[in-house]
């Protein structure tokens, strides 16, 4: 048998180009779509549409959702936060029932340590950790100091214990805690100094002045006294210099009485003797 002709063994369909595979219609109208799919149709209008408007349309509306969502997400978290807040609680009950004597005494206090030990572990699958501040210094962030203790050697304000324990929650403060803090030293009682002595040279006005002494009140003269200022011969200074007396200060009525009495018993006693 001889091989058919070339012209035998081409396709007769008239769509079909040398290489078996369809050429595109004579007319220029596109290729005819693939088996099972239909051509994507041009809505009508489209034409008209102005794209920047629409787009600008578009962008409003998605930031509309965006801030939505940020509302849902902060709302979710504040709830969130609330709960483990109260399972906090929850942990601080479980402990003070912990140290009850009645529940441990019945046989309670192993239930009640196994229940505390798996809420800590939810708590910690949430991010959220206990501090532990003891030997620290207190951080007002972190702490709030309920009581202080003079501890010698420790430095103010260290943790010295840890009242109710607070939690972090990721790289946020969930609850501070309740701490008690070494006190500060008391100061020493300031040495009395003595008072500052005049320096030489000092100013005179800033020495203290000494008050006079009152003078003595002269004594009241009697007969006897101004009997022997006569006798007294007066010298030339006596005779030169002013007569200057003081005048003697009134007597009280009885001592004049008895002065006079004196006086006049002096003087019968001078006549007497003259006589004699």
């Amino acid at each position: 048998m001889t091989d058919a002709p070339a012209e035998a063994r081409t396709d007769s369909s008239p769509d079909a180009s040398a290489d078996g595979r369809p050429h595109a219609p004579a007319d220029g109208s596109a290729a005819a779509p693939l088996d099972g799919h239909r051509r994507l149709e041009i809505p009508p209008g489209v034409e008209d549409v102005d794209l920047e408007e629409a787009f600008g349309r578009l962008l409003f509306r998605a930031s509309l959702l965006g801030g939505k969502l940020t509302e849902q997400k902060q709302a979710a978290r504040a709830e969130q936060r609330e709960l483990l807040g109260i399972l906090v609680e929850v942990d601080d009950a479980l402990a003070a029932l912990g140290l009850d004597g009645e529940l441990v005494a019945l046989g309670r206090g192993a239930g009640l340590e196994a229940t505390r030990r798996r809420l800590l572990g939810q708590l910690a699958k949430a991010k959220v950790r206990p501090m532990r501040l003891e030997g620290m210094t207190a951080d007002p962030d972190l702490t709030e100091i309920v009581r202080t203790e003079h501890r010698p050697g420790v430095a103010p304000e260290t943790v010295l214990r840890t009242v109710v324990t607070g939690f972090f929650w990721g790289d946020e403060v969930l609850r501070r805690a309740q701490v008690v803090v070494a006190a500060p030293e008391p100061e020493p009682e300031p040495d009395l100094a003595p008072d500052p002595q005049p320096e030489d040279g000092a100013a005179e006005a800033d020495l203290p002045v000494p008050l006079p002494e009152p003078e003595p009140e002269p004594e009241p003269e009697t007969p006897e006294a101004a009997e022997a200022a006569e006798a007294v011969p007066p010298t030339i200074a006596d005779a030169t210099a002013p007569v200057t007396r003081d005048q003697p200060k009134a007597a009280p009525p009885r001592a004049r009485r008895r002065g006079g009495a004196v006086a006049k018993q002096a003087k019968q006693a001078k006549q007497a003797k003259r006589k004699k």
